[in-house]
């Protein structure tokens, strides 16, 4: 197929995009570069655009002669969503409402969809799934939610195949330029920083590798089904034992915490079932999560070590 990647340049498309090219697809790519580059494509053979969702002359250009969308552009930081909800419901809702138009101007009918599971469910008892009513309490968690919407419509009311994945917490290779907490605590034992946790530590999450979620995104995009999946490892994890894990890995590093105040919008406890999208889309989270760590830090040491020569 010739796929169309939205936010290709970040953690997720950097992953995805070489398994697609590996797995025989043309490979097209719409970036802002707002927090991606180009550069952390590599050696990307398919086709690049610099452009913003939000135009629908980039949309035009980026869409011909499209089979599918694989649609990862999105501002995805909840607690930025909370200082500037606009900015976010821009980003994620109008721009996949353009992105949505503009397939419907060009006749493309497929479109896999990232989102998000915590943050659409809100504070519910774990494991969240697909049946649960969405509750989010940050305006990222509300603007995912309201894509998901829109996908859903397009599927009903437009004959589009609209599959809308749940993502947890990804970790894995390639995240440098990310916020998410293991990508934060990689870079800050190589500058020899604490480790700043906001809250107790208790409190839990699903991390699910990165090439896990990219075979479920493959699989998904192969399925042509439409609906909402949730993709993680099926299994819960507190941070204070992924700081743990983290110790294994890196060895003798001393590894401080700084303990702060658990921050509004974030939820305590949460972790996802995979039982769909196992059955459904043969989903196989199977990578362990001391494997994931270590081929992470791996790659932010080799990282570390080109940035100073």
């Amino acid at each position: 197929m010739k796929i169309l990647v939205t936010g290709g340049c970040g953690f997720i498309g950097a992953n995805l995009v070489p398994r697609l090219e590996a797995a025989g697809h043309a490979v097209r790519v719409l970036d802002s570069e707002v927090l991606g580059q180009r550069e952390h494509l590599g050696d990307f053979a398919g086709e690049f655009l610099r452009g913003d969702i939000r135009d629908d002359a980039a949309l035009d250009a980026a869409l011909v002669g499209v089979d599918a969308v694989v649609h990862l552009a999105a501002d995805t930081r909840v607690i930025e969503s909370i200082a500037d909800p606009a900015l976010n419901f821009d980003v994620n809702v109008v721009g996949s409402f353009r992105l949505l138009e503009a397939m419907r101007r060009h006749e493309v009918r497929r479109i896999v969809n990232a989102s998000t599971g915590g943050a659409i469910i809100g504070e519910a008892e774990p494991p969240v799934h697909e049946g649960m009513v969405p509750n989010p309490i940050s305006p990222y968690g509300a603007t995912k939610l309201a894509v998901e919407g829109l996908c859903s419509a397009w599927a009903g009311s437009y004959g589009f195949s609209a599959l809308s994945l749940r993502f947890a917490n990804v970790y894995g290779p390639r995240s440098f330029h990310k916020g998410s907490v293991v990508a934060a605590f990689c870079k800050r034992i190589l500058a020899g920083e604490p480790l700043i946790v906001h809250g107790n530590g208790e409190q839990t999450r699903d991390f699910v590798y990165v090439a896990d979620l990219c075979q479920g995104i493959m699989a998904g995009l192969a399925s042509e089904r439409s609906g909402v999946f949730q993709l993680g490892s099926g299994q819960p994890l507190s941070v204070n034992a992924l700081i743990e894990a983290l110790r294994v890995v890196v060895g003798p590093q001393s590894v401080a915490v700084d303990y702060r105040p658990a921050r509004a919008g974030e939820i305590d406890k949460t972790w996802c079932n995979v039982a769909k999208a196992r059955t459904e889309l043969d989903f196989r989270p199977d990578t362990p999560l001391h494997d994931g760590l270590a081929a992470t830090w791996d790659w932010f040491v080799q990282q570390n070590a080109l940035a100073l020569a």
